[in-house]
């Protein structure tokens, strides 16, 4: 699996589509909904049940990140299934605080 900036990806068990932002830092597999993530021109349509250990699900224009391996992927269409990395879950990244301006 190649993680590439700006490379897209669909989840195998959900209708959840993702784009990566920064890529892994070392090599690993991106799952959604407890599954391996497909290219998005992968013909196949989403199939199987979604894990309850990842049935969180993915936002549309939400950014996810796993700190460890440092990728960050954003959420493209919205899913049932929630992100992990290597088998940990990903947390949404949240805004960065404004400068105070006196």
């Amino acid at each position: 699996m190649q993680l590439k900036p700006g490379s897209r990806w669909k989840s195998a068990v959900c209708d959840a589509q993702l784009v990566v932002v920064r890529p892994p830092n070392a090599a690993g597999e991106l799952q959604c909904g407890g599954a391996p993530v497909l290219p998005i021109d992968d013909a196949s349509a989403p199939s199987g049940n979604v894990s309850a250990d990842f049935a969180e699900g993915v936002m549309i224009g939400k950014r996810y990140t796993d700190e460890a391996s440092g990728i960050e992927v954003l959420g493209a269409k919205a899913g049932k299934g929630s992100l992990a990395f290597n088998g940990v879950a990903m947390t949404v990244k949240g805004a960065k605080p404004l400068p105070a301006s006196d």
